[in-house]
């Protein structure tokens, strides 16, 4: 598969795609003899990976050291295990954020709804129920 293949694919742009594997976020990709890329299925796997942990918000130097770790075989299984086992924990607490904003976002919302309908801005009606501060507009 070449280059403008696998970015269209998986939305992402060639400069972003040669990165990846410059810095190592990729393996390196399988090459013609005329030495263009050609996309294998397992370098398509490691793109999807990539593509997939970068658009969760992982940081590189995560996906990085995760490839090295691959790269040095089964003896670092556990310490790959324990890696993704980090990186959720953080996407976890990530999620966890978000949904404190969409409930905050969702009572302010249901705030101004009324007072569209029944022309008073009134904060008093209840608390978003979010650890945050008194509401205000």
């Amino acid at each position: 598969m070449t280059i403008k293949e696998v970015c269209s694919r998986f939305g992402i742009s060639p400069d972003t795609l040669r990165y990846y594997e410059r810095v190592g976020v990729i393996p390196e990709v399988h090459r013609t003899a005329g030495g263009i890329r050609d996309y294998t299925e397992e370098d398509i796997g490691w793109v999807e990976t990539a593509a997939c942990f970068r658009s969760a918000g992982m940081p590189i130097d995560l996906l990085v050291e995760y490839v090295r770790l691959y790269k040095e075989g089964s003896s670092t299984i556990s310490a790959r295990c324990e890696l993704l086992k980090q990186a959720r924990a953080h996407l976890l607490a990530e999620q966890q954020k978000c949904k404190e904003a969409l409930k905050k976002m969702n009572y302010k919302i249901s705030v101004y709804e009324k007072a569209v309908e029944t022309g008073v801005l009134d904060w008093n009606n209840g608390a978003c129920g979010c650890p945050c501060s008194a509401e205000q507009e």
